[in-house]
């Protein structure tokens, strides 16, 4: 059977030149961008693939990223960026690292925890202006192993070393705050987009689309905490203050546990 010269609308390599380079199921794309550019005037580079892939995703979403239409954002032929990537796998993975790059943190952060805490707060921001980030990663993804990503968490992993607790210890650790953050954002991100979908412009329109279904509830009794929540809450459009509250909960919990 004819091998095929074109590629799919996903992006499966074609065969030809291309066919003689290794698989890249065998080498990663961090391994192969690594290596020296094939070319020394390269008018395409990773960095312009990923910046074109993240103004489509905040845009139109992550559903609008194809190698059709990156192309076209990019102004190159429709094959042009599989010199770099193989497919929009590759391309998920381009985006996660640009985003997560923005993830700096201040050098002079003194202990683990305020470490944790700007950590967290920032990975909610950024995820908050690239909601699409939610639908294609969380804390134990594969789509996590990008370099950026990786220096994030070592910066995370390396504020509890020497405290006296094994390396195990502190992973989990890790892995509990970044668990929260993925939650909590993630709650987040879908009442925006239920918003969104619904044309409503503020909390009040969301609860006035629900009151007949939480007037009924809350008439029969059968949840009093919840019905003092609802008269005497002062944040309830306050995600921030939300967010910080819970995240805070978590570090205390975790310095009281592990004593640190």
């Amino acid at each position: 059977m004819a091998s095929k010269k074109t590629a799919d609308a996903e992006g499966r390599r074609p065969s030809g030149s291309a066919a003689d380079a290794p698989d890249p199921a065998e080498v990663s794309l961090w391994e192969r961008l690594d290596r020296p550019a094939p070319a020394p005037r390269a008018t395409l580079t990773p960095q312009k693939i990923a910046a074109a892939a993240v103004r489509i995703a905040d845009t139109d979403g992550i559903e609008a990223v194809t190698m059709r239409r990156l192309a076209t954002e990019l102004g190159v032929a429709p094959m042009a960026a599989y010199r770099y990537v193989s497919g929009k796998g590759d391309v998920l993975d381009l985006m996660t690292d640009a985003v997560y790059a923005d993830l700096q943190l201040p050098d002079d952060l003194e202990n683990w925890r305020e470490v944790m805490r700007a950590h967290a707060l920032r990975t909610r921001e950024i995820v908050l202006r690239h909601p699409w980030l939610i639908q294609i990663s969380s804390p134990q993804a594969l789509r996590a192993l990008t370099p950026s990503r990786m220096a994030s968490a070592e910066r995370a992993l390396s504020s509890l070393d020497g405290l006296g607790l094994d390396v195990d210890t502190m992973m989990a650790v890790v892995g509990t705050v970044a668990s929260y953050v993925h939650g909590a954002v993630s709650a987040e991100c879908a009442q925006y987009s239920l918003m969104q979908e619904q044309g409503w412009d503020s909390p009040d329109d969301l609860r006035i689309a629900l009151g007949p279904q939480m007037r009924y509830l809350m008439s029969t009794g059968r949840y009093p905490t919840y019905h003092r929540y609802l008269r005497e809450a002062v944040h309830k459009d306050d995600p921030q203050w939300r967010f910080e509250t819970g995240l805070d909960s978590v570090l205390d919990g975790i310095a009281a546990r592990l004593d640190i």
